[in-house]
């Protein structure tokens, strides 16, 4: 019976990793969950059948490429499937039931931030917000996830953990910003430069490097700052100035503005710009109130200590593993996910051994 309950377990987290490979696909695309349309494939548009939908198993059938068009399928597909299944078969075999059931709505949550945040840079509210009012809610329902048997003290240490979540990364993104919200460039010899539309959005092109303009700004008074060698040119017109100061949505230069969207390109040389940049998105610190809510306050700090642990040594590994690839944006989202997962299943015991190493060193500490 055992047997059979967990092999149950780990089949239904491979179809739950096959409905969020929907929504890592649709959420970022704005394409609603409820939108009727069946599975389709992203290159040829063909509806994919029951039986090419089946998870793990029609990958490995299909040999990684759609019937239709022929085009490669994503590995992450099947990966999300299998970490999903091994996600609630671990969950059922630690924690049984009914807390573990409970728990694979928080992990099919932190697969989904995890592999949005790595491809798109973003986690959105519908993973973030719903899964903090889940996270309550769940609670309300178990209390035994807060370790207590009253509902009402049960929801209050979620609220206290959601809150304390938000409040801890927040506070963490305001230091960041004010410690390293800006990155200054020099050239010498000068570089050239161009801002330019690009449809809706825009872009600034920086000698061979392009940044999106989205990208740059994460604030109404974020502002970058370009010290031009010698004219500008503002969408034919000669600009002397000394300094130009953009912000997202128009540019100023010696006590004159420009709105960006009555302008087509910027361009010119300069010898440093300044750009602004986030410690971290404002998602994470959401995302830190979702995992607040279903884990508490104490594994709030916990989970921001082991992220920190394993965010640093990937980075680290990565520097000799892509040196090629230096100063790639890396999201912080898959780490706290990655912090979360280690408070759930080792957090106490990991904690306890810590105190206890440390006593028998320090006795007198504490």
């Amino acid at each position: 019976m055992n047997l059979a309950i967990a092999v149950f377990a780990a089949v239904l987290g491979a179809m739950t990793g096959s409905f969020l490979n929907a929504c890592i696909h649709r959420m970022p695309r704005g394409i609603s969950l409820l939108d009727p349309r069946r599975s389709f494939c992203p290159s040829c548009g063909k509806t994919i059948p029951w039986f090419e939908n089946i998870p793990l198993a029609s990958w490995l059938v299909l040999r990684g490429k759609c019937s239709g068009c022929g085009a490669r399928i994503s590995p992450r597909y099947p990966l999300v499937e299998l970490l999903t299944a091994a996600l609630f078969l671990a969950l059922w075999l630690r924690f049984g039931f009914p807390t573990g059931p409970a728990y694979f709505a928080f992990a099919a949550l932190l697969v989904a931030a995890t592999f949005i945040d790595l491809e798109h840079f973003i986690i959105p509210d519908e993973i973030t917000i719903g899964g903090t009012v889940l996270g309550v809610l769940l609670c309300a329902a178990i209390p035994g996830l807060m370790e207590t048997s009253n509902r009402l003290v049960a929801v209050g240490l979620s609220l206290l953990g959601a809150a304390s979540g938000f409040a801890l990364i927040f506070a963490v993104v305001e230091l960041g910003k004010l410690a390293f919200g800006r990155i200054r460039h020099r050239f010498d010899p000068p570089e050239e430069f161009e801002w330019r539309r690009e449809g809706g959005d825009a872009a600034l092109r920086i000698g061979a490097d392009t940044l999106a303009w989205h990208d740059i700004f994460s604030r109404e008074k974020d502002k970058l700052v370009i010290v031009p060698d010698g004219d500008s040119v503002l969408d034919g017109e000669t600009l002397s100035a000394p300094r130009l100061e953009f912000f997202h949505n128009r540019i100023t230069a010696e006590g004159r503005s420009w709105n960006l969207e009555s302008l087509q390109s910027v361009r010119g040389r300069m010898t440093s710009v300044v750009i602004p940049r986030e410690a971290m998105g404002f998602g994470d610190v959401k995302f830190m109130a979702c995992i607040g809510a279903f884990l508490g306050w104490q594994s709030v700090l916990f989970t921001l200590f082991a992220a920190s642990i394993v965010g640093s040594l990937i980075g680290v590994a990565g520097l000799f593993l892509a040196r090629d690839r230096a100063g790639v944006r890396i999201p912080f989202g898959p780490f706290l996910a990655i912090g979360a997962l280690i408070a759930l299943f080792a957090g106490h015991w990991l904690v306890d051994w810590w105190f206890s190493a440390v006593r028998g060193f320090r006795p007198d500490y504490f």
